[in-house]
This record gives structure tokens, sequence and C-alpha cells, in this order.
């Protein structure tokens, strides 16, 4: 395997990671509209993402990172041509930062009520637009002989991409809904596995639909695998829900989005960005791809950061494992 193919791979893990950690931190922050019945609640669900969401983050930095260093034509062009989607994920990242740190700063109802809103919104619209624009790259775009994006904004909303933006919004909400049911107790609890039926049973009828048109217009035999245990996954995840096995749920939800992420990439490969005017017009892992010398630099430096970076956020996670409730909110944080 040459060094192109290997960090092909390592940013499809990368991106597999970040959708499977942010996927529930987005899915937390759309509960706190569709969940959450009081202040005390929204700050319990905020409570449950509050010392990780950044560190999830770190996902999305590197595998940015990764691919402007390995892959410098690919992030040019995807840059270039989602300018506008990418510019309102980036801001809605931006807000949903400064609304988690600021909420809290003050006491008055209103600043709360509207840093919450802050919340629910920079949640639900990455969610959406990181489908629709995945959906694109793995559809085709308007690449011209140059390896430049020559299409508009209006061609990424398409009926295909906008139903991978459907999928990514009700999955990362399921996702959530059940990470919500693992580390809550009470009534919220109990709540977050109803609500995560509901969410559940949607979103078993738009990823089948959204995978098997992956299939087949872009798949092949390790793509087809990929979406039997995607699709395999999801519906025991419900069953497991519907059991109060929360633990084995959100497990089980992880799993679908690891597949489903694991079959968009192997159904693009050895395109990183295939050209709808042309398939000799695009962007390969070969012709995106930095040098060779690059390459092994940057392997050698992951090799030795991704460990360390993973042992990190595991312990992190470990230290706030415990189930909290409203009982554990200090009345004067209501």
């Amino acid at each position: 395997m040459e060094l192109h193919d290997v960090w092909f791979v390592l940013i499809a893990v990368l991106w597999t990671g970040y959708f499977f950690l942010e996927g529930f931190d987005f899915g937390v922050g759309i509960l706190t509209r569709l969940l959450a019945r009081d202040r005390p609640e929204r700050r319990v669900l905020i409570n449950t993402i509050g010392p990780v969401w950044d560190g999830n983050e770190v996902w999305l930095l590197t595998a940015g990172g990764a691919t402007f260093a390995a892959f410098p034509e690919w992030y040019a062009t995807l840059f270039s041509g989602f300018y506008l989607p990418l510019l309102v994920i980036l801001v809605s990242l931006i807000v949903r930062g400064v609304a988690f740190e600021y909420r809290a700063k003050r006491s008055e109802e209103h600043w709360q009520r509207n840093w919450e809103t802050a919340i629910f919104w920079s949640s639900l619209i990455p969610a959406f637009l990181w489908g629709v624009a995945f959906g694109n790259i793995v559809r085709g775009v308007k690449i011209d002989r140059n390896l430049e994006y020559v299409g508009n904004v209006w061609d990424l909303l398409n009926p295909y991409a906008l139903l991978g933006g459907l999928v990514t919004l009700t999955l990362f909400t399921f996702h959530g809904a059940v990470f919500t049911a693992l580390k809550t107790v009470g009534d919220i609890r109990e709540r977050a596995r109803r609500l995560a039926l509901w969410v559940g049973l949607v979103t078993a009828v738009a990823a089948p639909a959204f995978l098997v048109w992956t299939q087949a217009d872009t798949g092949n035999g390790r793509s087809l695998v990929a979406l039997v245990v995607a699709v395999l996954a999801l519906v025991t995840a419900l069953v497991a829900n519907q059991a109060g096995r929360e633990g084995w749920s959100f497990a089980l939800s992880g799993v679908t989005i690891v597949a489903a992420v694991a079959m968009l990439f192997l159904s693009l490969f050895p395109d990183v960005m295939p050209s709808s005017l042309n398939e000799q017009w695009s962007l390969t892992v070969t012709n995106a791809s930095s040098s060779p010398y690059t390459l092994n630099i940057m392997t050698w430096c992951a090799g030795i950061a991704t460990p360390i970076v993973l042992l990190y956020q595991g312990w992190t996670y470990w230290v706030f494992r415990k189930r909290i409730g409203t009982q554990h909110i200090a009345e004067a944080a209501h």
C-alpha cells in the first residue's frame, strides 16, 4: 500500500471518529429543545457533554489539517467549491463554543435562554450540512480539467445530498438521545429512551434509503458489507434501546455511524472528489496527494502523537463517566 493510500485511510478514520464523537454531541445540543422541559433539564443535557465537546472537535481540526497536508489539491478544491456551506458550519461551531462558555456567565433567564437557543441551532445546522457536504463529495461535483470546482452553491442542493443531510441530522439526534439515556437518571432518562425510539424509526427509513442509493451509484463489494453492518447495527440499537440497555444501544448507534462513514469512503476510493463532468478530471489519491517525502514525515508524526491524544481523550471520558440528573444541579445554577 502506497503512503497516499495510507493517508486516505487515516483521514477516513479521523472523519469517522469525528462523526462518532461529535455526532452525539450535536444530538444532545438538538435535544436541549426537543427533550428538555425546563432550565434545570437543559442544564443536565449541557453538562453531559460539557467536559468533552471541545475535545470532540479536535478530530475535525485534525482531519482538516491532515487533508491540507496530505492532499492539498483535494483541500483546495473542496474548500473553494464548498465555501459557503463550510463557512456556515464554521460560524455555527464558533457560535456553539461561545454559547457553551457564556451561557452560565449571567443568571438572567433571557440571557441563558438565548444562549441555549444558540446551542440548539448551532448543533442542528452542522449536523445537517455535514451530510449535504459528504453526499456531494461521494456523488461527484462539477470539476474541470484544471481540477477546479466550476459549479455553484445551488448545485450542492440536489436530492441525494439533501437526503444525506437528513440522514446525518436524524442519526446524530438518535445517537445523542441514547447517549442522554446512558448519562442521565430519572424522568429525563426515560423520556430520552422514548424519543430515541421515534427518532430512530425515522433514521431507520432515511439511512437505508441513502446507503442503498449510494451503493447503487458508486458502491462495490466492500461498501456493500459496510452497508449491511450499518443497517443491522441501527436495527439492533433500536431493540437495545427498547430493552433499556443504553450502553449497548449507544455502542451500536456508534457502529452505525462508523459503518456508514466507512461505506462512503469505500465507495469513494480511489477518488477523493469525483468529477461529474468527466471522470478523467476527478481528484484521486494519486493526483491530489503531496510528495512522498511529506507523507513520510506526516506518518512519523502521526504515529507518535495519535496514541497520546487517544489516551488523553479516553481518560477524560473515564473521569466524567457517571450519570447525572436534575438533583445534581445546584439551585443557583437554575
